[in-house]
C-alpha cells in the first residue's frame, strides 16, 4: 500500500513536471516556431511568404506594449523590435538581425507583436475614419516615440491622407539609453523594392549597416554599465 501511494506521487510529480517544464515553449523557441511556422505558406495575395531559418538560441525576449513604456520610464536600457510573424518586410530583416546582435553581445532583443494593437483607419467619403481603436499602451507608446515615427497616411488612389497621428509600421527596431530614444531604423536596404525580392549580397550588407547602427551603441552602453550607474 506504501508503495503504490510513492508511485502514484512520483506519477504526479512528473505529469506535473512535463506539463510545466519541459512542455513549455521559452521565448527563443516561441519566436523561431512562430516565424518558421509560416515558412512556405503564401499570404492573402497569394504570394509565397519570404521563409526565415532562426537559431532556437537566439534573444528574443516577448514584451508587451504597457512593459515597453514601463522600461521607457524607468530609465532601462534596451533594444526593442516591433513586428510580426507575417510581415513581409518584417521576415526580410530577423535573420540579419540574429546575426548582428550576436556579433555586438547583445544577449535581450525586447519584441513587441503589434499585428493587433495599433489603432486602424479606413477611407471613407475621402476622409480617414478609425475603424479599430488600439490598445491604451499603444497609445502611450506613439506618445514616447513621437519623434521618431512616421506619420499614419492613408492611400485613396488620388490622393495621400494624414490620418493626424504617428505609426508604428513594421519592422521598427529602437534603440533605448537610459531611457531615451536615440536609435531607430527600419533594417529595410533601400537597394530592397520589394519584400519578397531575392536578397544580392549589398542587400544584406546594408541591412546589416542598418541593424547595427542601432545595436551596437546600446550594446556599447550595456557592456559598460556598472554597478553605481547603472542602466
Amino acid at each position: 500500500m506504501q508503495k503504490s501511494k510513492f508511485v502514484i506521487v512520483f506519477l504526479l510529480f512528473i505529469s506535473i513536471f512535463v506539463l510545466f517544464g519541459c512542455g513549455r515553449t521559452d521565448e527563443a523557441g516561441r519566436f523561431k516556431e512562430e516565424y518558421e511556422g509560416l515558412n512556405n505558406a503564401k499570404d492573402e495575395a497569394g504570394q509565397k511568404i519570404r521563409n526565415v531559418k532562426i537559431s532556437s538560441k537566439n534573444p528574443i525576449k516577448y514584451k508587451s506594449e504597457d512593459e515597453i513604456v514601463d522600461a521607457i520610464n524607468n530609465k532601462d536600457t534596451f533594444v526593442v523590435l516591433f513586428g510580426y510573424p507575417s510581415c513581409p518586410w518584417t521576415r526580410s530583416i530577423v535573420e540579419t538581425l540574429m546575426v548582428v546582435a550576436r556579433e555586438n553581445s547583445l544577449d535581450d532583443i525586447y519584441y513587441v507583436n503589434v499585428e493587433d494593437i495599433r489603432d486602424e483607419y479606413t477611407i471613407k467619403d475621402g476622409k480617414a475614419v478609425l475603424s479599430k481603436e488600439g490598445t491604451q499602451g499603444y497609445s502611450e507608446l506613439l506618445g514616447i516615440l513621437s519623434n521618431i515615427l512616421s506619420e499614419y497616411t492613408l492611400n485613396d488612389g488620388s490622393k495621400i491622407i494624414n490620418v493626424g497621428e504617428k505609426r508604428i509600421y513594421t519592422p521598427n527596431l529602437v534603440g533605448v539609453i537610459k531611457g531615451e530614444v536615440l536609435y531607430s531604423d527600419t533594417g529595410i536596404s533601400s537597394l530592397q523594392t520589394d519584400p519578397y525580392m531575392k536578397f544580392t549580397d549589398e542587400i544584406l550588407n546594408d541591412t546589416k549597416n542598418k541593424l547595427t547602427k542601432v545595436i551596437k551603441p546600446v550594446s556599447d552602453a550595456l557592456n559598460s554599465c556598472d554597478i553605481e550607474s547603472g542602466c
